[in-house]
Order: C-alpha cells, then structure tokens, then sequence
C-alpha cells in the first residue's frame, strides 16, 4: 500500500509540476502577446501624431500663405496710392520747376 500511496504522491507532484510549467508557458505567450498588442498600439499612435502634426504643418502654411498675400496685397495697394499721388503732384512740380528755370 506505501508504495501505492509514493506512486501517487509521485504522480500528483508530476503532474502539479506539469500545470506549473503550463501555466508559466501560458503566462510568457500572453506577456508576448500583450506585449506586442502593446507595440502596435503605440506605433499606431505615433503613426497618428505623425500625421496630425504634418496636417497641422500644412494648415499653418496655407494660413501664413494667405496672410502674406493679404500683406503683399495692401503693400501693393498702397505702392500704388503713392504712385497716383506722385503722378497727380507730377504736373505741379514741373511748372514749379520750368517756372524756377525761368525766372533765374
């Protein structure tokens, strides 16, 4: 009977040993696999970012585009107020001039 009794504490201690093993095996899969999930989560979000700060890029281009042209725009439009008053002043300051030529 003793030697039935060893066979199944042998047996029991086999087989407590198996599960344990099993289970640290199972434990390491799912550290993998969690930790791999984990990595594509992460290069998903920073894939994202990625993307969101170059669209951020381009909307601040295209808006500092539009105020350049907007600058460009009135700069333009004020060269051309001066050259308008220039020339209405043209007329005046060469009758001021022949009349100086003139009169010497």
């Amino acid at each position: 009977m003793e030697k039935n009794a060893i066979a199944k504490v042998t047996e029991s201690e086999a087989a407590a040993k198996a599960l344990r093993e099993q289970a640290a095996a199972e434990s390491k899969q799912k550290l993998i696999a969690a930790q791999r999930a984990a990595q594509q989560e992460l290069e998903q979000a920073k894939a994202q970012a990625e993307a969101q700060a170059k669209q951020m890029l381009q909307d601040a281009e295209a808006r500092a585009a539009q105020t350049a042209a907007g600058v460009l725009e009135q700069a333009e439009e004020a060269c051309e107020q001066l050259k308008q008053r220039a020339r209405a002043n043209l007329d005046e300051a060469v009758q001021l001039i022949v009349e100086r030529v003139v009169s010497r």
